[in-house]
């Protein structure tokens, strides 16, 4: 079996379980993650290549975390991870890319991303569930966070923190490549029910 075999099964076993645990049939993911049920389908056979924004609306929808839906078990109390180790979840066109490096345990996960964006570089994200709370802190570079439409400039050394529960891009600026770590904060208990 090879690495991505593998990878597929774990996400298949997952979104499978995560979905059981909800009491959400195939139909009703689909609508309220606004995922086609044949794409679902074939996900929880271990088949097709779900792109990011697909990883995230599952997630949101079913009240978890994106690593949740990709990673087997952690073994241990103490997990190291390589930057090296995780493959990216988003490639930009510029050679920008985000990896999600882990996420914690317990009742309100934190995940920890590494991202990279190059000058002019964005990515735009669609709202999260009720309660989610991203932190941004610029290592190198510069960025552009826009939250809600307005924008708001957050170069090295500064962090930025916001709901994520409204549309929200992140932009590389000026000349040189920026650098953030990034955690998403998911609340405690079942995601908020949309209505039917």
């Amino acid at each position: 079996m090879t690495e991505t075999d593998g990878a597929l099964r774990t996400l298949a076993h997952n979104v499978r379980s995560a979905r059981t645990r909800a009491g959400l049939s195939l139909d009703e993911l689909s609508r309220r993650a606004k995922v086609s049920k044949g794409a679902l389908v074939a996900l929880e056979k271990a088949q097709g290549n779900p792109n990011f924004a697909t990883l995230v609306r599952l997630a949101d929808t079913l009240g978890i975390s994106v690593s949740a839906l990709v990673e087997a078990p952690a073994e241990g109390r103490v997990r190291v991870v390589s930057c090296g180790a995780v493959t990216p979840l988003w490639a930009g066109e510029k050679g920008g890319e985000a990896r999600l490096m882990l996420t914690t345990s317990g009742p309100a996960p934190v995940e920890v991303w590494r991202w990279k964006l190059e000058p002019g570089e964005e990515y735009p994200s669609h709202p999260h569930q009720a309660g989610v709370v991203e932190t941004l802190s610029v290592t190198a570079g510069r960025l552009v966070l826009v939250v809600d439409g307005v924008e708001h400039p957050v170069g090295v050394g500064q962090t930025a923190t916001f709901d994520g529960d409204v549309p929200h891009t992140y932009r590389g600026t000026g000349t040189g490549t920026c650098h953030l770590i990034m955690t998403v904060h998911i609340p405690p208990g079942p995601p908020q029910r949309l209505p039917a």
